[in-house]
């Protein structure tokens, strides 16, 4: 069974810093656009950042979130992450670890083209 499993979630005061983790199992995600979407209570689904298979050369960021997010993954691991800084309340929401199996380079930014999920870890940012 295919498994992505998000964790370091948790609650921060504004002006602070999460680094959030994604396992994967079941298969290896090493050729396969990774990324992470967010969604608050009454709102859609939104982009946050993606990756390719050529790491770092290969990433997208929400513009509202450019500068303070900062996507990286290690294939050798099976894994990716989102190091968060500057963290504000309107950054409050469940984060979901997300894998696009059919892309390799250039990552989509919508949730359609992602075929796998992980369960979500919360995000909470007091003011």
């Amino acid at each position: 069974q295919v498994q992505l499993v998000e964790s370091g979630g948790g609650l921060v005061q504004t002006g602070g810093s999460l680094r959030l983790s994604c396992a994967a199992s079941g298969r290896t995600f090493s050729t396969a656009v990774m990324g992470w979407f967010r969604q608050a209570p009454g709102k859609e689904r939104e982009f946050v950042a993606a990756i390719g298979s050529s790491g770092s050369s290969s990433t997208r960021v929400s513009d509202s979130m450019k500068g303070r997010f900062t996507i990286s993954r290690d294939n050798a691991k099976n894994a990716v992450y989102l190091q968060m800084n500057s963290l504000t309340p309107e950054d409050t929401a469940v984060y979901y670890c997300a894998a696009d199996a059919t892309r390799t380079i250039v990552p989509s930014t919508r949730p359609y083209n992602y075929g796998y999920w992980g369960q979500g870890t919360q995000v909470t940012v007091s003011s």
